[in-house]
């Protein structure tokens, strides 16, 4: 349905899309994961036509977007980061605006802009003033701007920052309807992971560029069968416990969780007993431990080196 085909994008001397291949299935919810700086952002715009690749090609259905943008701009919303309405019109002016841009016009177009309303929960706040909007408001009000003509495929670019975690969980409910009950293929890119597990078939992680790991869920976490996380919960940073811990033979790597910290070790390590005596030696205060199965955040961090928010 959609593919990429060797993607590249170079930007005066900086490589920003390194050859990147992937593909979504019809009504398929894929994940895009990468640090910033990964090039993302820069894949999604050359999929939605908006930039064109130094090299390679972006099919849809089997047509070149590269050569005819047209093929894909009629079937594809896009969600950007950004807050992308104008703000001094109500909600239904500002898609009565987008609407009449993707050509819809008259009953159909009143018909179009009521369903969106009431897709994203914002029939009551049509005429108020975007400005006024909370921030959850505002990200709902994007999202209904991209799916007006009702898109097959809609790319959702951090479509949850910097909002309240009832309108968090309000927008990823309602993609997961759009996906599963009315058939939209959806990419999505995220910062936070648990929205990726939640929504996504399959997930494409990305670093510097390239496309370093694909697959399921369990595909992914299949990359760290051999080892498991241990989170040690401190009641604050203890900065010479992680050095510390960092010298043991047995850890892989230790992060610093907001909890406290994380070990990725070799499974069966039996370390638990190093941990409490280096913590006694170094004054620490373990206010409990948690041994875990790999988790898609751990392996993230086994291929990248660094969170999600880095």
């Amino acid at each position: 349905m959609l593919e990429t085909t060797d993607l590249r994008k170079v930007f005066k001397s900086t490589v920003a899309v390194d050859e990147v291949n992937l593909y979504l299935n019809k009504g398929e919810s894929v994940g895009l994961l990468g640090p910033n700086g990964a090039g993302k952002s820069t894949t999604i715009s050359m999929i939605s036509s908006l930039s064109m690749p130094t090299s390679g090609d972006v099919k849809w259905n089997g047509e070149s977007v590269v050569k005819n943008p047209n093929v894909i701009r009629n079937v594809l919303g896009v969600v950007p980061q950004e807050i992308a309405v104008y703000e001094e019109l109500t909600a239904l002016e500002n898609l009565k605006f987008f609407g009449k841009i993707y050509g819809l016009k008259g009953e159909t177009l009143d018909q179009k802009v009521e369903d969106a309303l009431k897709i994203v929960g914002l029939e009551e706040k049509q005429k108020e003033l975007v400005k006024n909007y909370s921030g959850g408001m505002k990200r709902r009000i994007n999202i209904a701007v991209a799916l007006l003509h009702e898109p097959e495929i809609i790319i959702m670019d951090e479509p949850t920052v910097g909002i309240d975690p009832q309108s968090r969980n309000y927008i990823l409910e309602m993609v997961r309807q759009l996906n599963e009950e009315k058939g939209m293929t959806v990419l999505y890119t995220s910062h936070y992971m648990e929205e990726v597990e939640r929504l996504c078939d399959r997930i494409y992680i990305m670093d510097h560029g390239k496309v370093i790991a694909t697959g399921t869920q369990e595909e992914l976490t299949s990359i760290l069968s051999s080892e498991e996380s241990i989170l040690i919960e401190l009641d604050r940073p203890y900065p010479n416990l992680v050095k510390a811990l960092s010298g043991l033979e047995e850890v892989l790597q230790v992060v610093e969780h907001d909890k406290g910290i994380k070990l990725i070790v070799t499974k069966g390590s039996r370390l638990l007993g190093k941990v409490f005596q280096i913590a006694e030696q170094e004054d620490a205060q373990i206010a409990g431990i948690n041994v875990q199965v790999p988790t898609l955040e751990d392996v993230f961090l086994h291929l990248t080196g660094r969170k999600l928010r880095d």
